[in-house]
């Protein structure tokens, strides 16, 4: 795990000495070893944490052995013994690096299809003077680029690029971004919050020849959906018990310590009972709550780590500490971003950074085996009837509690073409397109993300749901979270259920098999209960979530005052500001206290816009 920058720049606009200073701004990522590599246009540099191979030979950038081709590469590759055998080479290091770009002069860019792994990875050939980039199939681990006027540059983090003086100089806002991102909460692949940089589309890899960029994809999620479904359960029970035991041991080669996250759900507590069955010694796991008993789950991961018999490490955390880490999300997060649960994930991570380097975590079963509520509202919404009754259903139900009218905004969808982005906003409770029709200042624009993928078989109103779910959400806010909130304290995470064979066998799952009377992630519970006894699960579901609303009304109420004030909304220039003051009136004075994430939302803009934005270059 590491960060990797580079430049390739025929005008020389960026600078050799600016590579260190874009390396240093993600120490964190990797503070065991640094490294550069410069030829002619091209630099290359890395930030390395140590876990395969621990040895000095197995920094980077590495060269190949014909020393015709240099690699800088964040993520672990898990097969990267059976490819040597394949290569039949003989190894300098036993790190997966070095078998990587070994792969790569052997069989050019489609060797990235034999890979098993999170990656993201520039190869630079010097024969052909092409840069070649990678990012894996599902999009664990972050890749961004910067494309202007054929000039390139990419990173691991929006940071560095404005580090980078050119960058840094003309550097602006994508209005289209601020809009996705008051409606969902994260800013979706491929924009960022500024124009010319770019999220790398996940399971893609691009040449560059110092003139275009030619992305391809090598894998594609629709294309994996199959005509047909496996629904019986026995034989899928049996396939994701070896899938998921193959994944899980891949996962857990390491020359450091390791452990797992144990939130005591259903998707941790499994990743942890496998873990535990196929390590040779006492697995550590980490969990964490608040003293708050709503927001407090530490008490079922106990149960369940005392029935796995792992050593289990448990922290209860006071409001206090959770508060002060408010700040970091601006900092280590670079753009707008709103999952305000990077506030426990990073206090995980710091607390399991004090005893392993490598973590597992259970991200992932969601949406592959249909556990969200917004599941439910997909089909409840393709129901023609209801779409009919649209109108008349959003006025009965804002006439009712607080519950009732959050619901009402379902049914008040712009394009029904667009419902799936609807339906995630509106349950997170962001601002729907109708609202930001009003609100913004800048972008009129319709929100537009990718054009929606054919399949093979026609898909369940859940089933695209979601897949919209792994197509942007996961990748875009989940593995974010989870890679920003891990990396900045140089702590690993990998994902056992993202691995791409679980995926695929996922995707043509048969939906029985995923929600059964009612029980959500029904096949991947019975895997579990396997392991450990159902009655610990039979209780609601409630997400690894904080007292955000409470805050936002106490020790984070100056966040109001002092972002969402009239004249610093005016100075942004952003939204209306008359609308924000009456949404604070009605947030603040009126009781609609299911309100607090539209409210959250705009302080994260305006944090970002004054604390980040208006402090590059200066």
């Amino acid at each position: 795990m590491c960060g990797i920058v580079g430049y390739f720049s025929a005008k020389n606009i960026f600078k050799v000495h600016e590579l260190p200073v874009m390396l240093q701004s993600i120490a964190h990522r990797g503070p065991d070893a640094e490294g550069t590599y410069f030829k002619e246009h091209v630099a290359l540099g890395h930030k390395r944490l140590s876990i395969i191979d621990l040895s000095e030979e197995a920094n980077q950038p590495m060269l190949s052995h014909s020393g015709n081709s240099v690699v800088v590469f964040n993520g672990e590759i898990y097969n990267f013994k059976e490819i040597a055998q394949e290569l039949g080479i003989t190894p300098k290091t036993s790190s997966d690096t070095e078998i990587i770009i070994e792969a790569f002069e052997k069989w050019g860019p489609g060797f990235v299809n034999k890979l098993n792994g999170m990656f993201a990875m520039a190869i630079y050939k010097l024969d052909e003077g092409k840069l070649y980039l990678f990012r894996d199939r599902i999009g664990i681990k972050p890749l961004f680029y910067y494309l202007n006027d054929g000039q390139l540059a990419f990173s691991s983090e929006l940071k560095t690029f404005t580090k980078l003086d050119y960058i840094a100089k003309n550097i602006e806002i994508d209005p289209a971004s601020v809009k996705l991102f008051l409606h969902l909460g994260y800013i979706p692949k491929p924009h960022t919050i500024y124009k010319h940089i770019f999220k790398f589309p996940q399971g893609s890899y691009a040449v560059f020849d110092g003139k275009a960029l030619n992305i391809k994809p090598y894998w594609e999620i629709n294309k994996k959906i199959k005509s047909s479904t496996i629904d019986n359960f026995d034989d899928a029970k049996t396939e994701l018990q070896l899938l998921l035991h193959q994944s899980v041991k891949y996962r857990l080669i390491a020359d450091v310590p390791y452990g797992t996250f144990l939130s005591g759900g259903v998707d941790s507590s499994l990743v942890s009972a496998i873990a535990q069955k196929v390590t040779n010694h006492q697995l550590k796991t980490f969990s964490i709550g608040f003293a708050e008993s709503k927001f407090n789950e530490s008490t079922y991961a106990k149960q369940v780590a005392q029935h796995l018999e792992t050593d289990h490490h448990s922290f209860t955390l006071t409001e206090k500490e959770a508060i002060e880490l408010v700040p970091d999300i601006f900092k280590y997060y670079d753009e707008p971003y709103a999952d305000a649960s990077a506030i426990p994930t990073m206090l995980v991570s710091k607390m399991a950074r004090e005893h392993v380097t490598m973590t597992l975590s259970g991200d992932g079963g969601d949406e592959l085996f249909h556990g969200y509520g917004m599941y439910n509202w997909a089909e409840r919404l393709n129901n023609p009837i209801l779409r009919m009754m649209k109108y008349p259903a959003k006025q009965a139900l804002s006439l009712m509690g607080s519950k009732y009218k959050r619901a009402s905004h379902l049914f008040d969808w712009k394009d029904y073409n667009k419902v799936k982005s609807h339906i995630f906003s509106q349950e997170q409770y962001y601002f729907s397109e109708k609202e930001l029709d009003l609100l913004l200042k800048q972008s009129k624009k319709l929100i537009r993300l990718e054009e929606w993928p054919k399949t093979e078989r026609d898909l369940l109103a859940r089933e695209k749901q979601a897949l919209f779910d792994l197509m942007y959400y996961l990748p875009d806010d989940l593995l974010t979270k989870v890679d920003r909130a891990s990396m900045k304290y140089s702590l690993e995470t990998r994902v056992p259920l993202l691995d791409h064979k679980v995926v695929e066998f996922a995707l043509n799952l048969h939906p029985k098999l995923k929600v059964q009377n009612g029980v959500a992630k029904h096949l991947l519970k019975e895997v579990l209960y396997d392991y450990v006894p159902k009655e610990i699960f039979d209780r609601p579901k409630w997400g690894f979530g904080i007292p955000l609303n409470k805050w936002l009304k106490t020790d984070l109420r100056y966040l109001i005052d002092e972002y969402l004030s009239e004249s610093q909304v005016i100075k942004a220039g952003f939204v209306n500001e008359q609308l924000v003051s009456q949404l604070l009136h009605e947030y603040l004075t009126t009781g609609k206290e299911y309100l607090y994430n539209r409210v959250w939302v705009l302080i994260c803009l305006h944090r970002w816009y004054f604390d980040v934005f208006k402090k590059i270059g200066v």
